[in-house]
């Protein structure tokens, strides 16, 4: 199986951040894990020594700038063919990975998981809140859990301002270099 970089962004995320790590140890063959961290001030920083203890891979950067400037600077570390965004505060579905392996086919730039929130429970309720969600993607695009192609990000320059809606900006940039964003129902991450 292929080795991924993946990019999480961090700040003061002691409450997930153990949970999310093991997720994303036990979900996706990381081959590096770069940490942008917005100068945490609680036990984050302690977790992640923790965890590059024991598995020795995890480059941390801290960032004072925006969500946009945390992807750039996380985005310019990459070195594998694919990486993964990961949120802090979300748990990778069993096999993350694996699924969505099966969908990085040549006119794909970005694979997206759906987000299910943490209180969400089975049924209707969560049936229509999926296809929202689905929406949602389409419109504006997401990055709490993305797998994308390095290429269809290359030379990006995210606009500094975009703490938020920087998603929404990956998404129309890797539109725009001809490849497809897919947001799928499998593989999915819980929300919290």
């Amino acid at each position: 199986m292929e080795n991924v970089d993946v990019v999480l962004l961090t700040k003061n995320s002691q409450q997930t951040l153990e949970k999310c790590l093991t997720s994303i140890y036990r979900n996706v063959p990381v081959r590096k894990l770069i940490v942008i961290d917005g100068y945490s001030t609680d036990k984050t920083l302690d977790i992640l020594q923790a965890f590059n203890e024991k598995h020795k891979n995890i480059e941390i950067i801290q960032d004072y700038g925006t969500r946009a400037t945390a992807r750039k600077k996380g985005i310019e570390k990459v070195e594998t063919e694919w990486f993964m965004f990961v949120d802090s505060d979300v748990i990778l579905c069993d096999d993350w990975f694996a699924k969505a392996k099966n969908l990085m086919k040549e006119q794909v730039g970005a694979i997206w998981g759906i987000e299910i929130w943490s209180v969400m429970k089975k049924g209707r309720i969560l049936r229509l809140f999926e296809r929202v969600t689905m929406k949602i993607f389409e419109k504006r695009g997401g990055t709490h859990d993305l797998l994308v192609r390095r290429k269809a990000v290359e030379n990006i320059s995210i606009p500094y301002h975009l703490h938020t809606y920087e998603d929404s900006y990956i998404k129309s940039w890797i539109c725009k270099n001809g490849y497809e964003a897919i947001p799928v129902y499998e593989p999915y991450c819980i929300h919290y």
